[in-house]
Protein backbone atom coordinates (compact mmCIF):
# COMPACT_ATOMS: atom_id res chain seq x y z
CA UNK A 1 0.00 0.00 0.00
CA UNK A 2 1.27 3.48 -0.82
CA UNK A 3 1.09 6.18 1.83
CA UNK A 4 0.40 9.15 -0.46
CA UNK A 5 -0.10 10.28 -4.04
CA UNK A 6 1.93 12.92 -5.85
CA UNK A 7 1.20 14.54 -9.19
CA UNK A 8 4.08 15.81 -11.35
CA UNK A 9 2.96 18.05 -14.19
CA UNK A 10 5.76 18.22 -16.73
CA UNK A 11 7.46 14.92 -15.95
CA UNK A 12 9.57 14.44 -19.05
CA UNK A 13 12.65 16.36 -17.85
CA UNK A 14 15.55 14.67 -16.07
CA UNK A 15 14.85 16.63 -12.88
CA UNK A 16 11.17 15.64 -12.85
CA UNK A 17 12.10 12.01 -13.35
CA UNK A 18 14.62 12.12 -10.52
CA UNK A 19 11.91 13.62 -8.30
CA UNK A 20 9.53 10.84 -9.36
CA UNK A 21 12.18 8.22 -8.63
CA UNK A 22 12.88 9.54 -5.12
CA UNK A 23 9.18 9.96 -4.33
CA UNK A 24 8.55 6.39 -5.47
CA UNK A 25 11.33 5.22 -3.16
CA UNK A 26 9.40 6.91 -0.35
CA UNK A 27 6.35 4.77 -1.15
CA UNK A 28 4.42 7.46 -3.02
CA UNK A 29 2.04 6.67 -5.87
CA UNK A 30 2.58 8.88 -8.90
CA UNK A 31 0.43 10.67 -11.47
CA UNK A 32 2.62 12.00 -14.28
CA UNK A 33 1.76 14.41 -17.09
CA UNK A 34 4.01 14.50 -20.16
CA UNK A 35 3.64 15.58 -23.80
CA UNK A 36 4.28 12.01 -25.01
CA UNK A 37 3.33 9.24 -22.54
CA UNK A 38 4.97 6.52 -24.64
CA UNK A 39 8.33 8.29 -24.40
CA UNK A 40 8.55 7.75 -20.62
CA UNK A 41 7.36 4.14 -20.50
CA UNK A 42 10.86 2.71 -20.08
CA UNK A 43 11.39 5.05 -17.12
CA UNK A 44 8.07 4.42 -15.39
CA UNK A 45 8.50 0.64 -15.71
CA UNK A 46 11.46 0.95 -13.33
CA UNK A 47 9.46 2.58 -10.52
CA UNK A 48 8.31 0.49 -7.57
CA UNK A 49 4.99 2.21 -6.79
CA UNK A 50 1.84 2.60 -8.93
CA UNK A 51 2.35 5.11 -11.78
CA UNK A 52 -0.28 6.58 -14.09
CA UNK A 53 0.80 8.66 -17.09
CA UNK A 54 -1.36 11.19 -18.91
CA UNK A 55 -0.79 13.50 -21.91
CA UNK A 56 -0.15 17.19 -21.33
CA UNK A 57 -1.24 19.92 -23.75
CA UNK A 58 0.64 22.79 -22.10
CA UNK A 59 -0.05 25.24 -24.96
CA UNK A 60 -3.83 24.75 -24.68
CA UNK A 61 -4.97 26.02 -21.24
CA UNK A 62 -8.57 24.78 -21.52
CA UNK A 63 -7.38 21.34 -22.58
CA UNK A 64 -4.78 21.04 -19.83
CA UNK A 65 -7.36 22.01 -17.19
CA UNK A 66 -9.64 19.26 -18.49
CA UNK A 67 -6.79 16.71 -18.47
CA UNK A 68 -5.73 17.48 -14.92
CA UNK A 69 -9.28 17.59 -13.57
CA UNK A 70 -10.19 14.21 -15.06
CA UNK A 71 -7.04 12.54 -13.71
CA UNK A 72 -7.53 14.17 -10.29
CA UNK A 73 -11.03 12.78 -9.88
CA UNK A 74 -10.05 9.41 -11.28
CA UNK A 75 -7.38 9.03 -8.58
CA UNK A 76 -9.38 10.69 -5.78
CA UNK A 77 -6.98 13.61 -5.59
CA UNK A 78 -3.36 13.96 -4.53
CA UNK A 79 -1.55 15.27 -1.47
CA UNK A 80 1.20 16.91 -3.55
CA UNK A 81 1.33 18.49 -7.02
CA UNK A 82 4.64 19.63 -8.53
CA UNK A 83 4.59 21.85 -11.61
CA UNK A 84 7.74 21.67 -13.71
CA UNK A 85 6.81 23.21 -17.02
CA UNK A 86 8.83 25.88 -18.72
CA UNK A 87 10.30 27.19 -21.93
CA UNK A 88 13.43 29.26 -22.38
CA UNK A 89 15.34 30.70 -25.29
CA UNK A 90 17.50 33.62 -26.34
CA UNK A 91 17.85 35.51 -29.60
CA UNK A 92 19.47 38.98 -29.64
CA UNK A 93 17.03 40.02 -32.37
CA UNK A 94 14.12 39.44 -29.96
CA UNK A 95 11.74 37.76 -32.42
CA UNK A 96 8.15 37.93 -31.21
CA UNK A 97 7.59 34.25 -32.01
CA UNK A 98 10.12 33.26 -29.31
CA UNK A 99 8.63 35.57 -26.66
CA UNK A 100 5.11 34.51 -27.57
CA UNK A 101 5.98 30.83 -27.11
CA UNK A 102 7.58 31.49 -23.72
CA UNK A 103 4.57 33.54 -22.57
CA UNK A 104 2.12 30.88 -23.76
CA UNK A 105 3.90 28.14 -21.78
CA UNK A 106 5.41 29.95 -18.78
CA UNK A 107 2.56 32.37 -18.12
CA UNK A 108 -0.72 31.15 -19.62
CA UNK A 109 0.02 27.44 -19.27
CA UNK A 110 1.53 27.81 -15.81
CA UNK A 111 -1.34 29.94 -14.53
CA UNK A 112 -3.95 27.55 -15.93
CA UNK A 113 -2.31 24.57 -14.22
CA UNK A 114 -1.78 26.37 -10.91
CA UNK A 115 -5.32 27.74 -10.86
CA UNK A 116 -6.80 24.34 -11.67
CA UNK A 117 -4.80 22.39 -9.07
CA UNK A 118 -5.37 25.01 -6.37
CA UNK A 119 -9.16 24.88 -6.82
CA UNK A 120 -9.10 21.08 -6.79
CA UNK A 121 -7.17 21.19 -3.51
CA UNK A 122 -9.71 23.64 -2.12
CA UNK A 123 -12.46 21.13 -2.90
CA UNK A 124 -10.33 18.38 -1.34
CA UNK A 125 -9.68 20.51 1.73
CA UNK A 126 -5.90 20.18 1.85
CA UNK A 127 -2.76 19.69 -0.24
CA UNK A 128 0.58 21.11 -1.28
CA UNK A 129 1.10 22.86 -4.59
CA UNK A 130 4.74 23.35 -5.56
CA UNK A 131 6.38 24.80 -8.66
CA UNK A 132 9.91 24.62 -10.01
CA UNK A 133 10.64 28.31 -10.47
CA UNK A 134 13.91 30.22 -10.99
CA UNK A 135 15.92 33.02 -9.44
CA UNK A 136 15.87 34.49 -12.97
CA UNK A 137 12.57 36.04 -11.92
CA UNK A 138 14.28 38.32 -9.41
CA UNK A 139 15.40 40.83 -12.06
CA UNK A 140 15.04 41.45 -15.77
CA UNK A 141 17.55 39.85 -18.09
CA UNK A 142 18.62 39.27 -21.70
CA UNK A 143 16.15 36.36 -21.97
CA UNK A 144 13.47 39.02 -21.66
CA UNK A 145 10.27 36.99 -21.67
CA UNK A 146 11.77 34.15 -19.61
CA UNK A 147 12.88 36.44 -16.75
CA UNK A 148 9.50 38.20 -16.79
CA UNK A 149 7.59 34.91 -16.82
CA UNK A 150 9.44 33.68 -13.73
CA UNK A 151 8.57 36.91 -11.91
CA UNK A 152 4.94 36.29 -12.88
CA UNK A 153 5.10 32.75 -11.49
CA UNK A 154 6.62 33.96 -8.22
CA UNK A 155 3.85 36.52 -7.69
CA UNK A 156 1.11 34.12 -8.79
CA UNK A 157 2.24 31.55 -6.22
CA UNK A 158 2.40 34.19 -3.50
CA UNK A 159 -1.15 35.25 -4.35
CA UNK A 160 -2.39 31.66 -4.11
CA UNK A 161 -0.71 31.32 -0.72
CA UNK A 162 -2.48 34.45 0.52
CA UNK A 163 -5.79 33.15 -0.83
CA UNK A 164 -5.37 29.82 0.99
CA UNK A 165 -4.81 31.75 4.23
CA UNK A 166 -7.95 33.81 3.67
CA UNK A 167 -9.93 30.61 3.11
CA UNK A 168 -8.32 29.13 6.25
CA UNK A 169 -7.45 25.95 4.37
CA UNK A 170 -4.35 23.79 5.03
CA UNK A 171 -3.00 24.23 1.52
CA UNK A 172 0.74 24.87 1.28
CA UNK A 173 2.15 26.77 -1.69
CA UNK A 174 5.87 26.14 -2.26
CA UNK A 175 7.96 28.27 -4.60
CA UNK A 176 11.12 26.31 -5.47
CA UNK A 177 13.68 28.88 -6.55
CA UNK A 178 16.08 26.92 -8.72
CA UNK A 179 19.50 28.35 -9.45
CA UNK A 180 20.68 29.12 -12.96
CA UNK A 181 21.54 25.48 -13.64
CA UNK A 182 21.08 25.78 -17.41
CA UNK A 183 23.67 28.55 -17.50
CA UNK A 184 26.04 26.59 -15.24
CA UNK A 185 25.70 23.54 -17.49
CA UNK A 186 26.39 25.62 -20.60
CA UNK A 187 29.55 27.03 -18.97
CA UNK A 188 30.61 23.63 -17.62
CA UNK A 189 30.84 25.06 -14.09
CA UNK A 190 30.84 22.06 -11.75
CA UNK A 191 30.77 24.21 -8.61
CA UNK A 192 27.35 25.62 -9.55
CA UNK A 193 26.12 22.43 -11.20
CA UNK A 194 25.32 19.83 -8.50
CA UNK A 195 24.23 16.29 -9.42
CA UNK A 196 20.51 15.84 -10.08
CA UNK A 197 19.98 13.43 -7.15
CA UNK A 198 21.20 16.18 -4.80
CA UNK A 199 18.94 18.77 -6.42
CA UNK A 200 15.90 16.49 -6.19
CA UNK A 201 16.73 15.50 -2.61
CA UNK A 202 16.89 19.14 -1.49
CA UNK A 203 13.59 19.85 -3.26
CA UNK A 204 11.82 16.96 -1.55
CA UNK A 205 13.32 17.90 1.81
CA UNK A 206 12.05 21.49 1.45
CA UNK A 207 8.61 20.25 0.46
CA UNK A 208 8.41 17.88 3.41
CA UNK A 209 9.24 20.79 5.72
CA UNK A 210 6.35 22.76 4.19
CA UNK A 211 8.55 25.67 3.15
CA UNK A 212 6.83 28.55 1.40
CA UNK A 213 9.91 29.49 -0.65
CA UNK A 214 13.37 27.94 -0.77
CA UNK A 215 16.47 27.90 -2.96
CA UNK A 216 18.00 24.86 -4.65
CA UNK A 217 20.79 24.25 -4.20
CA UNK A 218 21.17 26.25 -1.02
CA UNK A 219 24.22 28.21 -2.22
CA UNK A 220 21.99 29.99 -4.77
CA UNK A 221 20.31 31.83 -1.92
CA UNK A 222 23.44 33.97 -1.61
CA UNK A 223 23.38 34.69 -5.35
CA UNK A 224 19.71 35.66 -5.07
CA UNK A 225 20.46 38.00 -2.19
CA UNK A 226 23.29 39.69 -4.12
CA UNK A 227 21.18 39.92 -7.27
CA UNK A 228 18.36 41.71 -5.45
CA UNK A 229 20.78 44.15 -3.82
CA UNK A 230 22.74 45.23 -6.90
CA UNK A 231 22.01 48.80 -8.04
CA UNK A 232 20.54 48.88 -11.53
CA UNK A 233 23.55 50.58 -13.12
CA UNK A 234 25.81 47.77 -11.90
CA UNK A 235 23.36 44.97 -12.69
CA UNK A 236 22.72 46.35 -16.17
CA UNK A 237 26.41 46.85 -16.88
CA UNK A 238 27.10 43.28 -15.80
CA UNK A 239 24.90 42.06 -18.64
CA UNK A 240 25.56 44.51 -21.43
CA UNK A 241 29.07 45.96 -21.17
CA UNK A 242 30.79 44.96 -24.43
CA UNK A 243 33.99 42.97 -24.15
CA UNK A 244 37.14 44.50 -25.59
CA UNK A 245 38.60 42.62 -28.50
CA UNK A 246 42.02 41.12 -27.96
CA UNK A 247 44.68 42.39 -30.28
Amino acid sequence: MTSATAMIIGASSQLSQELAKQLSQQNTALILFVPDPEAVKAFTDQLSTPVSVYPLEISQPDKVIEQITQAWHQHDGAHLAIINTGMNGYDPKLPWELDEGIIDVNVKGFAAISNCVFKLMCEQGYGQLAAINSIAGLRGGPNVAYHASKAFAQNYLEGLSMHAQRLKLPITISDIQLGLLDKAAMQGNRFWLPPLPKVASQIISGLQKGKRKFYVTKRWQLVAWLTRGLPEFIYNTRHWKPKKKKR
